[in-house]
């Protein structure tokens, strides 16, 4: 493995950050306290600050000293979850009901090693952007920043993000071209029927036998409608009706959630949705109220940049330690939006299966979303190693 020497010795200090983050969880949008250290510390090693895009957003701008007009973005999500975290080791959350159980802890400070390495280390040509963003969990904090001028005000050539990933082992790296997150959707399905006493239910015109048969009608999108090549999910999580067992109730609900990697599925399995509520509730007389929203886009990797970064990551780790074709996940990210707007790449590094955590850990996995997880500090420096040599490789390379 061939890591940047000043990042392996900072390895302590950056572990203190990310500890000092991770115990100190904050919501989507109210990054308030983790936007400050960020700012901070790039002030400190001299680099320059733009603060508010997105709320709390904080991007630092270091220009090298050769002259050269290239620009790259590199990105990082700083919020955490709303859930409780099960660790009692020391840098567990002070914050009840809030846990950095997604690793943005870590993915905030492998970027701040970047920072810091670059900003003293500027013998590359044109600028670097270093976005660190605000709520990814749900919040879509990448379309804010978009929307409040990230782009605009820093023209970039391509941006690149990167999460860590539990499963894959320390020290590798996993990246496939085109899509490797899917989109993220909600749908409710309200159905209003009439209600009647349930030992006279001809009196009545029943919602929740509609919802049953609506149920259980929408996966016919999925094994008749979509094309088997084409993943997708459609998932009914939650059927709500009814407050007693001698009543039909007047209405019922249906929610879930749609996952797809493309567009085109996406288009095809909300307009059939649509379509087979309206005949099957009119079918048993009831009225329905469709909604569908589009949360986050598929996360799409573009295939010059994905080949880009897997050099960058063959010599960082060697070519056996890099799946270039690595499984897509229904799981979704919005880094998507930035992919939209521009060229780039979302790689996933290897965060272990959970060796590395500190003794008081829950007896749960060391997945993402678990109470039990921790990011591993072993990936600061390899993390922030890769970003240096993407961005100052891509700056050099011939236009």
């Amino acid at each position: 493995m061939h890591l940047l020497e000043p990042l392996v010795t900072w390895r302590h200090d950056l572990a203190a950050i990310r500890r000092d983050i991770h115990a100190h969880p904050e919501l989507a949008f109210e990054e308030f306290r983790t936007a400050d250290v960020v700012a901070a510390r790039l002030q400190e090693w001299g680099i320059e600050v733009d603060r508010g895009l997105g709320g709390t957003g904080v991007v630092g701008i270091v220009h090298g000293n050769i002259p050269g007009k290239g620009t790259v973005g590199l990105r990082a999500d700083m919020d955490a979850l709303p859930m409780q975290e099960v660790n009692s080791f020391e840098h567990a959350s002070r914050h009840e009901g809030k846990m950095h159980a997604c690793g943005h802890d870590g993915h905030t400070v492998m970027l701040l090693g970047a920072a810091r390495y670059l900003s003293q280390h500027r013998d590359f040509a044109g600028t670097v952007y270093l976005i660190f963003q605000p709520a990814e969990e749900g919040g879509g904090g990448a379309q804010r920043m978009i929307d409040d001028g990230l782009f605009r005000r820093y023209p970039m050539e391509a941006v690149f993000g990167m999460h860590n990933w539990p499963g894959i082992p320390t020290g590798r790296f996993g990246v496939t071209a085109g899509p490797i997150m899917a989109s993220a959707n909600e749908f409710s399905i309200v159905i209003r029927g009439k209600g009647a006493h349930a030992g006279m239910p001809h009196l009545g015109i029943d919602p929740v036998m509609a919802a049953v048969q609506l149920a259980q009608s929408l996966q016919t999108i999925i094994t008749r409608n979509r094309n088997p090549l084409d993943a997708a999910v459609l998932s009914i999580t939650q059927i709500h009706a009814g407050s007693a067992d001698n009543v039909v109730p007047g209405h019922a609900e249906l929610r879930g959630t749609v996952r797809t990697f493309t567009l085109e599925t996406l288009d095809l399995i909300e307009r059939r949705m649509r379509e087979i509520a309206q005949h099957t509730c009119a079918a048993l007389d009831c009225e329905m109220e469709f909604d569908f929203q589009r949360n986050y886009p598929p996360t799409i990797n573009h295939p010059a940049e994905t080949a880009f970064c897997v050099e960058v990551m063959r010599d960082i780790v060697g070519a056996d330690n890099v799946d270039d074709h690595v499984q897509p996940t229904m799981g979704a990210e919005d880094f998507a939006f930035m992919l939209q707007a521009l060229p780039g790449c979302y790689v996933w590094i290897g965060n272990g299966l959970g060796e590395h955590r500190s003794a008081g850990h829950g007896m749960g996995p060391c997945m993402l979303h678990n109470g039990s997880y921790d990011f591993n500090d072993e990936l600061l420096p390899i993390g922030a190693t890769y970003w240096v040599e993407l961005a100052t490789r891509w700056l050099a390379r011939e236009r």
